[in-house]
């Protein structure tokens, strides 16, 4: 079967003629659409031979070819954009192809960083409460879970928390005076040998009988640390343990210690509640963010030369699936064998070859490597620029 190559009208052939009718609307597609066909119909051996196809077959082709660059463009802006993307809230109206998605990862980074910040108490988006236990002389290990109570709702961690329900402990308010509170006023006449080193200094005549010296900051510091290695070492220090739920006190409470013991904690399942992040009308993934087909006539023309070639390359790989179903036509005194299986094979070939092309270029300039490049060009002109001879100046 010849191909017919007397297209009806210039602007609207292709128009209706399409699969799917997705750039019918657009006039530089109407006007390649014939032309490309045509092109492709002569690459294909037309006129010298015969060529089994239609011009809607072309134009199928066409819409394909046009299609597949725009997937494979919308393609590597998701994955490059999916960060920044995702959170933003979903309109109908919104599409993104062949738009600047520019951004900080700021947003991402601050939800995880929510989470982080609850677990170590500074900020995040759970609580933090405030429970005592009442401490019993002579008695060191509590039950928080049955003896805690909550300090803002007076209610017992017995009836706050059941079943599987469990908290974190943060902090435990069971310590020891500060050291600064424990030693003598270092202004004061001690066991510093004061009077010693203000005569030393010159000033021993012009003190009155109150005399004060202003020591270093270090030496109180190692007063502090002497007086805390002291109870650590020495004495049973202030500290605690906690073991199933069990919080252990040390020192051994007596009559003196304060009757109750305050601890921060924060419930496990608010936490996991509030860690999760869902969002029903926002952008999630890959399936939802709108990256609409680009329309043809917003394509440069590097990209359409490769929407060309992709379109010969279909339009081949079909023509040879139509002379593949026949092998050989026979003929008075012998048979016709046709190249249907060669230019399946070759197509793929094309069509592979077209592709990886593209996703290479396109991998060129992900941020990722824009970054790198940027980089090294960087370090390249501090090189360059380090050997520039420094000025001499003659006076």
């Amino acid at each position: 079967m010849s191909l017919n190559l007397k297209w009806p009208g210039s602007g609207s052939a292709i128009s209706g003629s399409t699969p799917f009718g997705i750039y019918d609307s657009d006039t530089d597609f109407r006007n390649d659409g014939p032309k490309t066909a045509v092109w492709c119909a002569k690459r294909l051996g037309y006129p010298i031979v015969d060529i089994e196809l239609i011009d809607e077959q072309f134009y199928a082709c066409f819409e394909e070819a046009t299609s597949e660059y725009s997937a494979q463009i919308n393609q590597f802006n998701l994955r490059n954009n999916l960060d920044i993307l995702r959170g933003q809230p979903k309109t109908k109206t919104t599409n993104f192809s062949q738009t600047l998605v520019d951004g900080s990862y700021v947003a991402t980074t601050v939800r995880m960083a929510q989470q982080y910040g609850s677990m170590a108490g500074v900020g995040g988006v759970t609580s933090m409460r405030k429970a005592y236990v009442n401490l019993e002389v002579g008695r060191q290990k509590y039950n928080i879970m049955e003896e805690a109570v909550d300090l803002e709702t007076s209610a017992s961690f017995s009836t706050l928390f059941t079943g599987s329900s469990t908290i974190d402990v943060h902090k435990v308010f069971f310590e020891a005076l500060p050291a600064i509170t424990r030693f003598f006023d270092p202004y004061s006449v001690g066991a510093q040998g004061t009077l010693n080193l203000m005569s030393e200094l010159g000033f021993g005549n012009f003190s009155p009988a109150a005399q004060f010296l202003l020591m270093p900051i270090y030496e109180d510091l190692l007063r502090m640390q002497h007086i805390e290695f002291n109870d650590q070492v020495r004495k049973s220090a202030y500290t605690f343990n906690i073991v199933n739920n069990y919080l252990e006190v040390f020192p051994l409470p007596t009559g003196n210690t304060v009757k109750k013991l305050y601890f921060d904690y924060m419930s496990r399942d608010e936490f996991e509640h509030d860690s999760i992040t869902i969002q029903s009308d926002s952008l999630s993934d890959f399936s939802d963010i709108p990256y609409d087909f680009i329309q043809y006539g917003n394509i440069n023309d590097v990209g359409k030369q490769w929407i060309r070639k992709y379109t010969l390359a279909l339009s081949k790989e079909l023509l040879g699936a139509i002379r593949e179903k026949y092998s050989s036509v026979p003929i008075p005194d012998g048979e016709v064998s046709l190249d249907g299986a060669a230019l399946r094979a070759e197509a793929q070939t094309e069509k592979d070859m077209l592709i990886d092309q593209l996703r290479e270029n396109l991998e060129e300039l992900s941020r990722k490597n824009v970054m790198e490049n940027k980089t090294h060009e960087s370090n390249h002109h501090q090189e360059m620029l380090r050997k520039i001879p420094l000025k001499l100046y003659v006076g």
